[in-house]
């Protein structure tokens, strides 16, 4: 027969307090063999080895976002360092250029400060503002007008001769048609032998026509044209123009010549405004019932 006896149910054994205090007590005992002693360093040398492959997966997403942010990082620093380069070297080319522009206006304006010392008119020195756009006329804008005693009519030179004549004005700007623009005419004559003539603006690629030469008029090429000081308006010995070619009809018996300006205002910024007697000479203009020289 089956013995009988008492079935168990429950497993007796040390309560969790005593467990608690014994794992503490371990804990305590390890804490201090391991301050004291090194007897548990190889246990550790060799967890450490065992979880350090471990620890290098677990680390492995954060390395991998750091290193490409040290890319883009880096990327972003040469890009920004070569934006910087290109910059300097902008403003170094823009330094350079405008040292130079400068160095040159200040060489010209030398020159022209010698000018007045060869007229005996007083003069206003002037600024270019803006050249307006026109294919058919040639004209200069400068930054000073009425209220610096500038009127029209009044010539306008350069270290290289006469540039043009105004022919507008306003309280402070005024504008200036050049000697090539075909509605000016100015009273010259040859340097060489006096001959007067008379030349004229709107010749063909930026020239000056002599016009109403009889055919055996003593003019040639390399000749010097200067004012004549005819009219009042522009003063006598300014240069003008160089005569390139003569053009003579027998047929007609007439000749012309064209010849090229020795002031090149396309080159300069800064000019010199003759203050001439305007309403002097239009009353001599008057008196004789027409002129010579001026805008036609």
């Amino acid at each position: 027969m089956q013995e009988n006896g008492s079935l168990k149910l429950f497993k007796h054994g040390p309560t969790a307090e005593v467990r608690l205090f014994v794992l503490v007590f371990l804990a305590l005992a390890l804490l201090v063999v391991d301050a004291r002693w090194a007897t548990l360093e190889p246990a550790r040398q060799g967890i450490s080895v065992l979880l350090y492959p471990f620890q290098r997966i677990m680390l492995a997403p954060r390395d991998g976002v750091a290193r490409v942010k040290g890319w883009v990082d880096a990327a972003n620093e040469m890009h920004f360092e070569k934006e910087a380069i290109q910059r300097q070297r902008i403003e170094l080319a823009q330094m350079a250029t405008h040292a130079a522009q400068l160095a040159a206006e200040n060489e010209q304006l030398r020159r022209l400060l010698n000018v007045p010392e060869t007229v005996t008119q007083p003069a206003v020195a002037v600024e270019v503002l803006f050249e307006p756009t026109s294919a058919f006329n040639h004209h200069l804008v400068f930054n000073k007008g009425g209220s610096n005693g500038i009127l029209p009519g009044m010539p306008v030179i350069d270290e290289g001769g006469v540039v043009g004549q105004i022919v507008r004005t306003t309280p402070f700007t005024s504008e200036a048609a050049l000697i090539t623009d075909d509605k000016l005419s100015i009273p010259v004559q040859i340097l060489r032998n006096g001959l007067r003539l008379i030349a004229f603006g709107g010749g063909a690629d930026g020239k000056m026509e002599v016009r109403y030469l009889t055919a055996g008029a003593d003019i040639q090429p390399g000749d010097e044209l200067v004012t004549s000081g005819i009219g009042g308006l522009f003063p006598a010995g300014l240069s003008v123009a160089r005569v390139d070619s003569v053009h003579r009809d027998s047929a007609t018996g007439f000749a012309m010549a064209l010849a090229s300006p020795l002031a090149h205002p396309e080159r300069h910024r800064h000019f010199l405004v003759l203050q001439v007697d305007v309403e002097a000479a239009r009353r001599h203009k008057e008196a004789l019932n027409g002129g010579s020289g001026g805008l036609r």
